[in-house]
């Protein structure tokens, strides 16, 4: 991987895992259980800046480039997922949006509390009936009195409660489809707020909250438990028209954008899963006996563990090929859908096949493999499911095609 990494990428992922076995293992199991959010160790990822890896240091972030936040997601994953989907969905949807689409006063006002870890932010794009198909928006945005009303609601949203900076989508015009769609700023306070303000961490008070934003009830998922996943509810919520993001009509193919990025930071995190359990299975093989032998003595053990590291190195270069890409400045939409289809796959397939190794001690919480099975599903899912996935990279191979025949013709 030294073709990727330099120097300083290496010292941060060393710094990551240090963060990661002192604060984030001993507690990542009871707050799997609880599905409470770990507002202890999230807050201490904000004074050390993962929470801002990609963002210029000028606007609060560390200034480092995205293969750098690539390898903070990936390091995480590797403990517990929850944690590293927190920082993904902060920086890629609550952060990068603003960043990439907003205008210089839009960035000074809100990216410096996000990139800082002052506060927590998130993206509503998913509806009830506006999943894989996301130009099937029914949040409506009326244009009033200088501004806009804003209606809906959106479903599936990471810090939906613990957030108070979201990018949100929806219809400014709805006799053009995808082209009339448009994205907005809007703020919420924290549901935590007692907690967040006795932290220090997750609140600020300088922010002008929208009436009309709130948080629903939390979600009791199969995985990602103690991350912050729920409604975020739009009743008659109005916005300055300088709260819109990018111009009107813009939003689709901005967020289109966005999650091309994020795509790439799923990517990580189940990279990251699929390294942790094989670790685990590694580990447990060369101590475990049975029939009085080493169960990695036994070819089928060596096998499987063996055809799974192979597939994560195979994993690491999709990804970190998307990211260098990205940070290049060149095209990196196929190589996103890619690395995310590859590596999710990878992830359900080495957790389940770590749990098989662990036998019945597998299936049960005395090892982290149970939880990180049950993590690795939804990145499948996430981010555009793996069917959609499917589909980008077969337009790209047409597009290539259609190119490559245009340059013979």
């Amino acid at each position: 991987m030294r073709r990727y990494l330099t120097d300083e990428h290496i010292a941060l992922r060393e710094q990551v895992r240090a963060f990661a076995v002192e604060a984030i293992v001993p507690i990542a199991r009871d707050h799997d259980a609880s599905g409470e959010f770990p507002w202890e160790t999230v807050a201490r990822m904000g004074e050390l800046g993962f929470l801002g890896v990609p963002v210029p240091e000028s606007l609060g972030g560390m200034g480092r480039d995205y293969l750098s936040y690539i390898l903070v997601v990936e390091e995480l994953a590797k403990y517990d997922a929850s944690h590293a989907i927190t920082v993904s969905a902060h920086t890629t949807l609550g952060t990068s949006p603003i960043l990439a689409f907003g205008t210089p006063e839009q960035q000074e006002r809100y990216v410096p509390p996000l990139a800082s870890g002052r506060v927590l932010g998130g993206f509503g794009l998913t509806e009830p009936d506006a999943g894989s198909d996301a130009s099937g928006s029914r949040t409506r945005a009326v244009r009033e009195d200088g501004g806009y009303r804003i209606n809906g609601s959106k479903i599936f949203i990471t810090h939906a409660g613990v957030g108070e900076i979201f990018t949100v989508t929806a219809v400014t015009d709805p006799e053009r489809g995808s082209k009339g769609i448009s994205s907005f700023i809007v703020t919420k306070p924290t549901v935590d707020l007692e907690r967040a303000r006795a932290l220090g961490f997750g609140h600020d008070d300088g922010l002008e909250f929208v009436e009309g934003v709130r948080a629903g009830k939390k979600e009791d998922k199969m995985g990602w438990r103690a991350s912050d996943t729920r409604e975020l509810l739009l009743e008659d919520v109005w916005v300055p028209e300088e709260n819109r993001l990018g111009e009107e009509g813009e939003g689709f193919v901005n967020f289109m954008k966005t999650l091309d990025a994020g795509r790439i930071g799923i990517a990580a995190l189940s990279l990251g899963l699929a390294e942790g359990a094989v670790d685990v299975a590694l580990r447990y093989a060369t101590e475990r006996e049975q029939f009085g032998r080493r169960i990695w003595d036994f070819q089928a053990v060596q096998f499987t563990l063996a055809d799974l590291a192979t597939e994560i190195e195979a994993g690491k270069h999709l990804t970190y090929h998307a990211a260098w890409l990205k940070d290049q400045g060149q095209p990196f939409s196929k190589e996103a859908a890619m690395a995310k289809l590859f590596c999710s796959e990878l992830a359900m397939k080495a957790t389940t096949r770590a749990v098989q190794v662990l036998g019945g001690v597998g299936y049960t919480d005395a090892y982290p493999v149970e939880r990180m099975m049950r993590d690795a599903k939804v990145c499948e899912i996430g981010e555009g499911t793996n069917e959609i996935q499917r589909l980008v990279i077969g337009r790209h191979l047409l597009k290539e095609l259609d190119r490559m025949a245009g340059a013979t013709g």
